[in-house]
């Protein structure tokens, strides 16, 4: 089994940023896509960044140019560098990790990220 833990979420006025943290047990280097997601309340989650173990990025259009996924091998974490934050970036944000296409993902139990305006 797998467990992720995400860190990093708060309070910031629109226009900051934030550093989101997954740590995962065991090696990142084992999943095939990692990534962050957000739901906010009465909202479908939706995927907002993902990264692949051969570091190929993808992003939902609404972050494009704000957000920066990225690795961190040794510490077996996966970052979100949130800048320019706007107010409807007010979600829970969950890590989630897969290991191969066919096997089930794992999720974290998230952290609040509230931006004010």
């Amino acid at each position: 089994q797998v467990q992720l833990v995400e860190s990093g979420g708060g309070f910031v006025q629109a226009g900051g940023s934030l550093r989101l943290s997954c740590a995962a047990s065991g090696s990142i280097s084992s999943f095939n896509t990692m990534g962050w997601y957000r739901q906010a309340p009465g909202k479908q989650r939706e995927m907002v960044a993902t990264i692949t173990r051969d570091d190929s990025t993808d992003y939902v259009d609404s972050v494009k140019g704000r957000f920066t996924i990225s690795r961190d091998n040794g510490q077996n974490t996966v970052h979100l560098q949130m800048n320019s934050l706007k107010p409807e970036d007010t979600a829970v944000y969950y890590c989630s990790a897969k290991r191969l296409p066919w096997t089930p993902r794992a999720w974290g139990q998230g952290t609040l990220v509230t931006v004010s305006s």
